[in-house]
């Protein structure tokens, strides 16, 4: 699967692994309830570790191990549940790295880019043009988000 990260495609070093059986060597994201079920041996791994987090997680449960996540996946069921958008900018603005994976649609690779993702698993190789392109589609926001990009009020009171 194609990843898109910070506008570019990118090889996807991280091999998703299953709620049981043993982990594949090298940089690996595992369930949400594997790491709150094995979280201790989990962060012992002596390499990158990533955790694939449902948008119906509480994400208070997950805090205590991003010290030792290398990466946080938000998972996108149906492009119509945007609980993954909160969850996004929740983590991005107090934490670090996030993932977007699911249903990941172009036309809300920007909304999800302001909103703190700065990766996106992306289901067809031949979309991917496509998805980067949409990341550079708009330069002035009017909302402000976490991204620091200046909104056009901003822009406005810096000219005057």
């Amino acid at each position: 699967m194609p990843l898109v990260k910070n506008g570019a495609v990118v090889p996807d070093a991280y091999v998703t692994a299953d709620a049981e059986g043993p982990l594949p060597d090298g940089p690996v994201i595992v369930p949400l309830a594997r790491l709150l079920a094995e979280g201790e041996a989990l962060s012992g791994r002596n390499a990158p570790l990533g955790v694939r987090v449902p948008n119906t997680a509480d994400l208070a449960a997950l805090v205590p191990f991003l010290p030792s996540l290398s990466l946080v996946a938000l998972d996108f069921p149906k492009f119509r549940d945007g609980r993954a958008y909160t969850q996004a900018r929740l983590l991005r603005e107090r934490h670090g790295l996030l993932r977007a994976t699911g249903n990941v649609l172009r036309d809300q690779i920007l909304l999800m880019a302001r909103c703190g993702f700065d990766a996106f698993e992306i289901t067809r190789a031949e979309d991917v043009p496509g998805f980067v392109a949409g990341l550079s589609r708009y330069s002035v926001f009017y909302q402000p988000t976490g991204d620091g990009r200046r909104t056009v009020a901003g822009l406005r009171a810096a000219g005057a």
